[in-house]
């Protein structure tokens, strides 16, 4: 490996903010508090500093402070009425009664279960049965769609405003919240995600998981700044006093582990200014960059290519971004030169990581990026990384493998399902990721494949065997498979192919509306194919996705 980068060194030395040191078997920062409230806490010494910008429907706009928030956190956290390790539902789009949300949850001690917003009746449902909350936070729109699956259960919609006399009652009728400090292995927050069996799961992220992730990614940003204030010759100290406050596009759902972590409580923990997006636009995304001098948007391949399309047309100023970032997915050459032409004052960087590792495992930025665009980043210094072969021997460095990690950010299981945990989680604390990929002697991350039956398309995460469950129960269907293939644009498209039983007659764009009912509408396959004959199986019985996946330029008639 490379000598010790010394800035590295002195952040994370004895008695430095980021000194990493050995506890319970495993690396940590010895400084970390064991509740992640304490970090939320000291930033309310923002105060007057904008922290909030969002548009309305009626196309005002809200502008909310550090101190606004705050307050209307305190104001929200005696409604709750819970007690220390409730779990408590947040199911939103985004906005800023998500944020004010999950604030008022984690500081009366509950756990914040995470919500897919886009989530059909049923799928929401499932997520409730799934972790059987004590109380629902919701908006107008998520709160019809969870009546409408069928929970009774209690509920408050944050975007209907409370009188005066109903938050009193409220507060009255609350039962006793409890203050005190979580644990560090307390759970902090369930954010969900899918396995090839297409069950949705809770991975539980503790009090110090997702500390550990947030000052992971803390200790690379002032690596670079530390560099950067060494090549401008000034202190550290001068370059932050002399720079605007960052302002940060928020465009990834906050129930994902990107949004929550790098797109709202890092900036808030920054004090910097989150410009939040509904949903994805161009041209909002344009006019909200240069209006709020937005300095750092992370967002897909789909995301970027569609920022730099538009900007060309519309000649647009994207000249306050200072940071662009990517991750999920590997990123295609001719967008990088791409970026770099429209943006050259901009440092680009990627990341790798998963929810189960409470967000990056490996990160670069600027320079560390350009040296090797390939990579999916390099290793972060709190996690153990090795490539296992498939009898779970560590291979040498070079040779690719599957990615198997441990370390403090790493979850230690998912909500009630002990079977679907010891798969993946050994007693040791090795999560196994499900890639396959190798790693550089200079550690560098790099993707060679995805054990995982999983398609990325446009930075979503839409599982296989979910969607073919959904499209199986379709009359008519006899068998089906579902896959991605390559796409430009989103990085993969999924597909199915269909056989259909004697006599029927289903139309591609009935079977695709036949999931999109029933799941969220991005999970849809964008092109299905049709076959006469029965598919493949393997010695197993089961269907050969490999070979229908080899057949369907001829079974489509394009790639």
């Amino acid at each position: 490996m490379n000598e010790i980068d010394p800035v590295f060194a002195a952040l994370t030395g004895p008695g430095a903010p980021f000194e990493i040191g050995e506890r319970d078997g495993l690396r940590q920062f010895l400084s970390a508090p064991p509740d992640i409230n304490m970090m939320i806490e000291s930033a309310r010494r923002h105060g007057d500093k904008i922290f909030i910008v969002e548009d309305n429907d009626d196309g005002s706009q809200r502008r909310l402070t550090f101190a606004q928030v705050f307050a209307w956190r305190d104001q929200l956290v005696p409604m709750l009425g819970i007690a220390k390790g409730d779990r408590v539902a947040i199911c939103m789009r985004n906005r800023a009664e998500w944020i004010v949300a999950f604030l008022a949850v984690i500081k009366a001690g509950g756990v914040a279960a995470l919500f897919n917003s886009r989530g059909a009746p049923s799928e929401l449902v499932g997520m409730i049965e799934e972790v059987t909350p004590a109380l629902v936070l919701a908006d107008s729109q998520r709160a019809a769609l969870l009546r409408e699956g069928g929970y009774t259960g209690r509920m408050l919609d944050l975007t209907h405003p409370f009188d005066e006399a109903d938050i009193a009652r409220r507060t009255e009728g609350a039962a006793g919240t409890s203050l005190s400090l979580a644990g560090p292995n307390d759970p902090c927050t369930i954010l969900f995600t899918s396995g090839t069996t297409g069950r949705v799961k809770g991975a539980v992220l503790s009090h110090r998981n997702l500390i550990t992730g947030l000052m992971a990614v803390q200790l690379s940003g002032m690596q670079v700044l530390h560099n950067v204030a060494r090549q401008m010759n000034l202190s550290v100290e001068t370059l932050l006093q002399n720079s605007p406050q960052q302002a940060v596009l928020l465009v990834y759902p906050l129930f994902h582990i990107s949004g929550l972590g790098s797109a709202f409580l890092s900036p808030l923990l920054a004090g910097s200014k989150v410009v939040i997006m509904r949903r994805w636009d161009a041209d909002a995304a344009l006019r909200l960059i240069e209006a709020e001098r937005v300095t750092m948007f992370s967002g897909v391949p789909t995301m970027l290519w569609d920022v730099l399309n538009k900007a060309r047309l519309a000649d647009a100023d994207l000249s306050s971004l200072r940071n662009i970032g990517s991750g999920g997915q590997a990123l295609p050459v001719q967008l990088l030169d791409a970026i770099r032409a429209a943006c050259p004052h901009a440092m680009f960087g990627t990341g790798y990581g998963m929810t189960e590792c409470s967000g990056s495992i490996a990160q670069a930025v600027g320079e560390e990026f350009v040296r090797k665009p390939e990579s999916a980043g390099r290793l972060l210094p709190m996690v153990d990384v090795r490539i296992e072969g498939p009898d779970g021997s560590a291979l040498p460095v070079g040779e690719a493998g599957e990615i198997v990690v441990r370390g403090a950010q790493v979850m230690g299981g998912y909500w009630n399902r002990p079977e679907d945990t010891a798969a993946c989680l050994s007693g040791e604390g090795w999560l196994r990721t499900g890639d396959i990929g190798r790693i550089d002697e200079e550690g560098y991350v790099f993707i060679v494949d995805r054990k995982k039956d999983m398609v990325i398309s446009g930075g979503e995460n839409i599982y296989c065997a979910e969607v073919e469950r959904v499209l199986a129960q379709m009359p008519g269907v006899a068998e089906c498979v579902a896959f991605g293939v390559p796409d430009e644009r989103l990085g993969e498209l999924l597909v199915a192919v269909v056989r259909c039983g004697d006599g029927a007659d289903i139309t591609e764009a009935a079977a695709m509306d036949w999931v999109a009912e029933r799941l969220a509408r991005y999970k849809a396959p964008g092109k299905i194919g049709f076959v006469s004959e029965p598919m493949p199986r393997n010695h197993l019985d089961k269907l050969n996705k490999v070979a229908m996946r080899a057949r369907w330029v001829d079974i489509y008639g394009d790639a």
